[in-house]
């Protein structure tokens, strides 16, 4: 078995046994007569609150002192709304909701969360005075946006395009570590800038990424020439 296979089985056995503990509170969901889209719009408003908590933060190092409590709060409200990422589809699956809207409605959000959140850590960055670390994070939201666009412009051409290391699952579990794991460290008091953390998951994200984007253009042109398009 490839590396690659092990790692989506292992994705797959992670996000059923998610399932398996939140399915409950999703039956309980649809009995409430709640929607897919307003899960999904309840995680966006959440995603919002955690990007105003980033730049709250970053006004108040404006003053001169980082509230590093702030950024753990932020990571908290990233975790917590991005269960709404998955309950989302499985209210629409047990439901029996899903719908193609529902589906196009899903992935825009998606998106909207994802630049919220970098933006929120770029003025962050910039309130610090990490001019660099803001450059990274918006190199990090391109190659997201980036990412997205390819496989959407692929699929658009009738070329299925899901390769790549850095995908969203993936960005959004190195983003919410970076930001709980700088907002923890600050507050205990390590002996190095605690802000690193976050530069270099922003870095992390912004090479990775905008590879993948590429990698995905790569097999874009071979699968077109492949088909003789």
């Amino acid at each position: 078995m490839s590396i690659k296979q092990d790692a989506t089985t292992a994705r797959n056995a992670i996000q059923q046994g998610i399932y398996a503990v939140i399915n409950p509170f999703v039956r309980l969901l649809v009995k409430m007569g709640v929607t897919p889209n307003m899960v999904t719009t309840v995680g966006l408003l959440g995603q919002i609150a955690a990007a105003g908590v980033l730049v709250w933060a970053g006004y108040k190092a404006g003053d001169g002192a980082v509230d590093f409590g702030l950024l753990t709060l932020a990571g908290v409200l990233i975790i917590l709304f991005s269960v709404f990422d998955m309950l989302d589809g499985q209210v629409a699956r047990l439901g029996n909701m899903a719908s193609t809207f529902g589906a196009m409605y899903d992935s825009v959000l998606d998106r909207y969360c994802e630049l919220f959140i970098l933006g929120g850590i770029s003025y962050y960055l910039i309130q610090i005075g990490n001019i660099a670390g803001a450059l990274l994070t918006f190199l990090a939201l391109v190659g997201s946006l980036m990412v997205s666009y390819v496989r959407v412009r692929g699929e658009g051409l009738g070329v299925v395009c899901k390769i790549g290391f850095m995908q969203r699952p993936e960005r959004v579990v190195v983003t919410t570590v970076a930001v709980l794991a700088t907002g923890i460290a600050g507050q205990c008091g390590v002996g190095f800038d605690a802000n690193i953390i976050l530069v270099v998951a922003m870095a992390f994200i912004a090479v990775f990424a905008n590879l993948t984007a590429f990698a995905r253009i790569a097999w874009c042109r071979k699968e077109i020439e492949k088909s003789g398009k």
